[in-house]
């Protein structure tokens, strides 16, 4: 039996692979103004569709759909597949306020009344 696979049939295959991942996942990043969906996630980086994204760099923000997830410091680490592999250099978790730079107690009043 041959396992040998013509051009057209390899890129047929490739292309509905893409499209799989990009539907599955709701993961996207956003650089500047640019919207760029993200193909795979791991721990330490993520990928995106080779043919769509460019070589980005520096600092990206993380959306899971509508909700900002993190800000990430980013490098190309390399290309595979029709996939462009991306490393964080360094990650922040997105929170709904304003840190805080005393401690506050868990039972401090939330306002004083009189």
């Amino acid at each position: 039996m041959s396992t040998f696979l013509s051009p057209e049939v390899q890129a047929g295959l490739d292309a509905a692979r893409k499209h799989a991942l990009k539907k599955s996942n709701r993961l996207n990043v956003q650089a500047g103004d640019r919207n760029f969906k993200i193909l795979r996630s791991w721990h330490n980086g993520f990928s995106l569709d080779a043919d769509e994204a460019p070589h980005l760099r520096g600092l990206v923000d993380m959306f899971d759909g509508t909700t900002h997830l993190s800000r990430c410091l980013i490098v190309a680490s390399g290309e595979e597949g029709g996939e462009l592999e991306f490393e964080y250099k360094r990650t922040s978790e997105a929170v709904d306020r304003q840190p805080l730079d005393f401690y506050r107690r868990p039972d401090a009043p939330v306002a004083l009344l009189e």
